[in-house]
């Protein structure tokens, strides 16, 4: 997918949500543990009840592969039932040496045909250039995440240039991708923080994890990681796809979308 399409689709539906699908078979409710693929269909009645408000999907791959090869084929259904025209992101972390980097880069964008993958960065230009050689696909670099360890290695500060890490990475990716093919992690809970790495990439996309059950600010994110096409993917999982854990789950999913949905609206009404 490209940029403009991405754009497009959020103009369309007046929204720049991307709805989490990590799709725990412990979480779910107890009556779809009868079906003989509970989490496809847990993840299909998700869908329905939410394409209409998001535009994007980012299943955390984890929670698949730990299932091993019915893992793997409910992620592929599901990757399967989304809508086309819905952006996709496989939240991965992937990033290894050149050879491993490039055989990642096929399984996620060729093989399962996702349109974005997140990478780890601390390995350099070599271990994240392969995901960047696919036409309109995406990478999703980690830059500064809203977990508590963040600070153990991306607040340090260079002796040389006194930059933290994760502006060095900021900086540094910049002579790999472009605004057309590179986006970054930035967590919700950051949102002091943002308009800071908005200033040092203007034109890239941020996917912003951590709104709803981590208590990230959807109000201060937009405010200050806005860019002239948006620039944000906001993910919400826990607070969207957990919001019952009863029958009506995928109904409650659906409202909580539409919740998010119409507040974004609101952010957006200077590019609608």
């Amino acid at each position: 997918m490209t940029r403009a399409e991405l754009f497009q689709q959020i103009k369309n539906k007046s929204s720049y949500l991307c709805v989490g699908l990590d799709t725990d078979v412990n979480k779910m409710p107890a009556h779809l543990k009868s079906e003989k693929d509970p989490i496809f269909e847990f993840n299909k009645q998700i869908i329905d009840n939410t394409y209409k408000h998001c535009v994007a999907y980012k299943p955390n791959i984890a929670f698949y592969e730990a299932l091993g090869p019915v893992g793997w084929e409910s992620l592929a259904k599901t990757l399967e039932y989304i809508p086309k025209e819905i952006f996709t992101v496989a939240d991965a972390k992937r990033g290894d040496i050149g050879n491993t980097s490039k055989l990642y880069a096929k399984a996620f964008f060729e093989t399962m045909d996702f349109d974005s993958i997140t990478v780890a960065p601390y390995m350099g230009h070599d271990s994240v250039l392969p995901f960047l050689e696919f036409e309109d696909k995406w990478v999703i670099l980690l830059a500064h995440t809203s977990n508590p360890g963040s600070q153990d290695f991306q607040l340090i500060s260079s002796e040389g240039d006194g930059k933290k890490l994760y502006e060095t990475v900021l900086s540094k990716s910049q002579e790999w991708g472009n605004a057309d093919n590179l986006m970054y992690v930035v967590g919700a809970t950051q949102a002091d923080k943002i308009g800071h790495i908005r200033s040092l990439v203007p034109d890239n996309f941020f996917l912003v994890p951590g709104v709803g059950a981590q208590g990230g600010d959807l109000v201060e994110v937009s405010k200050h990681g806005m860019n002239d096409h948006c620039g944000l993917l906001v993910n919400s999982s826990r607070g969207i796809i957990y919001a019952s854990s009863e029958k009506d789950f995928a109904e409650r999913a659906g409202q909580e979308a539409l919740k998010l949905q119409q507040e974004m609206e609101g952010y957006l009404e200077q590019y609608l």
